[in-house]
């Protein structure tokens, strides 16, 4: 049995965690937190890094320079209207988001709301476990595998999901250490 499908789907799970935890607001500046933010540029729905620059002065700063000055205010509603916490400021020639400290309670709702992204990626992964398991059982119904195989592809798969798991569970462990310290 090929196991790379499986593998493949896993680290993919993966890798949808890690984006959304990269748009978790950890009282550092992160441009990342502007990837779902979308501006109606010329009836186009368009995010804020494809028609301004956006950088990171300071560790709590985040400065966005559009590159025609006639989009400042679509950002500057476009971020209002978002649900990323954050007023802007607006100059007339760039926008600045200044992050606030965090406060202990703020930063423990952090951490839960991490910790269920990582309960919903393990959830995604052993699901893809199941699937995978019936996969190899309808095998060795069809003929196509034996019973020994079947044994040896199940526990194949517990491998590659405990790995996984296991990377998910780092990740947040990471996460959280930087939430709870900033």
């Amino acid at each position: 049995m090929d196991y790379t499908n499986i593998k493949e789907k896993m680290n993919k799970s993966i890798n949808v965690y890690n984006e959304k935890l990269s748009e978790v607001r950890a009282g550092r500046a992160n441009p990342a937190i502007l990837n779902k933010v979308k501006i109606d540029y010329y009836g186009t729905p368009t995010p804020i890094n494809q028609v301004a620059g956006v950088s990171v002065p300071e560790a709590r700063l985040i400065v966005i320079q559009p590159w025609d000055v006639s989009v400042l205010k679509e950002i500057e509603k476009a971020i209002l209207a978002s649900d990323i916490g954050i007023n802007p400021n607006n100059d007339g020639k760039v926008i600045r988001l200044a992050f606030p400290e965090l406060t202990e309670e703020r930063r423990k709702d952090l951490v839960k709301d991490i910790k269920k992204m990582a309960e919903d990626a393990k959830i995604s992964i052993r699901a893809i476990r199941r699937d995978g398991i019936e996969e190899a059982k309808a095998e060795e119904k069809q003929g196509n595998m034996t019973e020994d195989e079947l044994k040896q592809a199940e526990n194949e798969i517990q491998k590659l999901t405990d790995k996984s798991v296991e990377e998910i569970d780092k990740i947040l462990a990471d996460k959280e250490k930087e939430v709870m310290s900033v």
